[in-house]
């Protein structure tokens, strides 16, 4: 018996209309779809009225939904990966998954399509032809030492950041970095109140509301 696909899939970061026509063949076509919240993705899957199986599959999915999704794959069986937002693998769970079907010997097809850092770094206009992810900082512990990295790097540094931390973060950052280094902040990409916060530290501070509200990427290039 042949193997099934997985295929890792990008999927809108908020405007639904960017979902690719491929990404919509995919996710029409496999057996099924694995992704974080499987509530969040049928709102996708009904916009385009895809009535393909879900499967939830998150950070706290153990091994043994894995094995259950690797049944599928090794039996023949076609599945998409989704995230809730974006390319899966980064910043989420999936590369688990992607790790044991290589293992296995799954083909993996990746589609390619949103991607927040991209989105972000694109309309930012701060240098892009080298750049260092960092995903989401630590919440406690190794801030100060990402800190010191960030203020230590040559490239332009991307990371995302809740609205509750943000501005404590970038506060945080200030005691780090001098005073003419170069923020963006982008808010909510792609969606209606989508925005902004360009200048230096204290400026973009001076900007972001008390109580923001919201899905933040914060680029900073020391």
């Amino acid at each position: 018996m042949n193997k099934g696909k997985l295929y890792i899939v990008a999927t809108p970061i908020g405007n639904l209309a960017d979902l690719t026509f491929r990404a919509k063949e995919i996710l029409e076509s496999t057996d099924l779809v694995a992704c974080e919240d499987t509530r969040h993705t049928g709102i996708l899957l009904s916009h385009y009225k895809i009535d393909t199986p879900k499967l939830s599959f998150h950070s706290h999915s153990g091994q043994a939904k894995v094995d259950k999704i690797m049944v599928y794959l090794q039996g023949g069986k076609d599945v998409a990966l989704v995230s809730d937002a974006g390319t899966p693998g980064i910043s989420d769970p999936g590369y688990v998954l992607i790790q044991a079907a290589l293992e296995t010997g799954i083909e993996i097809i990746p589609i390619p399509g949103p991607s927040a850092v991209i989105t972000a770094l694109c309309a930012s206009g701060l240098p892009t032809d080298k750049f260092l992810y960092l995903g989401f900082l630590p919440v406690k512990k190794g801030r100060q030492t990402i800190f010191k990295k960030i203020a230590e790097s040559e490239y332009t540094v991307v990371f995302y950041e809740s609205p509750h931390r943000l501005r404590k973060t970038l506060e945080q950052l200030s005691e780090f970095l001098s005073v003419n280094a170069r923020v963006v902040v982008a808010k909510e990409l792609t969606k209606f109140y989508e925005n902004y916060y360009r200048g230096t530290l204290s400026e973009v501070l001076a900007k972001i509301p008390e109580k923001p509200k919201g899905e933040y990427v914060v680029m900073v290039i020391p």
